[in-house]
């Protein structure tokens, strides 16, 4: 699933793409991708139909487009789940073949598209908010955000009776942190997955805040991570941060930092990945202790 550095590279394209310009028309193609507007398909095209793109803008690994100013200000929400592509492409451009929803503008230019082979993404309409969409309330703010609070992290992070990793996973503590990042943060930092959250040290939860930020960066620069090219830009370009990437896909390849083999274990219908000597796993209680 895309992470912040994805979702944002795909935010800025579409503030290059498509703000400022007037929807003309919508079409759903599949129920699926609008199955968060419960007013359903012909709703969700009727509400956009006329409304001008004002701003696009992210919260953790969720995208909106603010709609322009009525009674009510309204935000379209999109979320790329594990396959949604938001293509900015010309009117002539053949139809993708998981082509779900089709923008038209009233300029006659390039269409916005959503396309999503598993159907796991969607989009819908919903309440602007004072701040964010009123469904994405309840979403925290990212590490990148400059309204980041560093030490309200550091005290709800260790105050966690989790794994660490379980931790930065949880979006209602820090949003935008997925599987592949959380994995390298933590490689980074020196960190195991499972260490629990409230035996860091405060100075282990800003070195970890720190190597989060530093990679997230990192990955941004580079457009992101792709694995299947399922993940592109609005121009359809791949993320290029996979040949960066320390740790996670690299199970059985030398660590580059003490050339200890990769470990992959399962976690939450995932994988995590980490060296074992980089990364020591906590130590368990022994048998009737504790």
């Amino acid at each position: 699933m895309p992470e912040l550095p994805e979702v944002e590279v795909v935010r800025r394209g579409l503030e290059r793409g498509v703000v400022g310009r007037t929807i003309a028309a919508v079409t759903v193609y599949h129920p699926r991708a609008v199955r968060r507007h419960p007013a359903g398909a012909a709703d969700f095209a009727a509400v956009l139909t006329g409304q001008t793109i004002l701003a696009a803008r992210r919260r953790g690994k969720y995208l909106w487009l603010d709609l322009a100013p009525a009674e009510q200000p309204l935000a379209l929400i999109g979320h790329l789940g594990m396959s949604g592509q938001l293509l900015v492409v010309p009117p002539s451009s053949p139809d993708q073949t998981h082509l779900r929803i089709r923008f038209r503008f009233s300029d006659g230019g390039r269409e916005l598209r959503f396309v999503d082979q598993r159907t796991f993404g969607g989009m819908s309409v919903a309440p602007a908010g004072p701040q964010v969409p009123v469904p994405l309330a309840h979403i925290a703010r990212d590490p990148l955000d400059p309204r980041f609070d560093d030490d309200a992290f550091v005290a709800a992070l260790r105050a966690r009776r989790t794994g660490i990793k379980r931790a930065l996973l949880d979006q209602r503590l820090v949003s935008g942190i997925g599987n592949i990042y959380a994995d390298e943060a933590l490689w980074a930092a020196g960190l195991h997955y499972d260490r629990p959250a409230d035996s860091l040290r405060p100075a282990d939860a800003r070195r970890l805040l720190a190597e989060v930020r530093t990679v997230l960066t990192a990955a941004l620069a580079a457009g992101g991570t792709s694995f299947d090219r399922l993940y592109v830009s609005t121009e359809g370009v791949s993320g290029l941060f996979e040949r960066e990437l320390a740790v996670y896909g690299l199970a059985g390849q030398p660590c580059r930092r003490c050339g200890t083999p990769i470990r992959r274990d399962p976690f939450m219908n995932r994988s995590s990945f980490t060296c074992p000597r980089c990364q020591r796993p906590p130590r368990r209680p022994r048998a009737g202790v504790g």
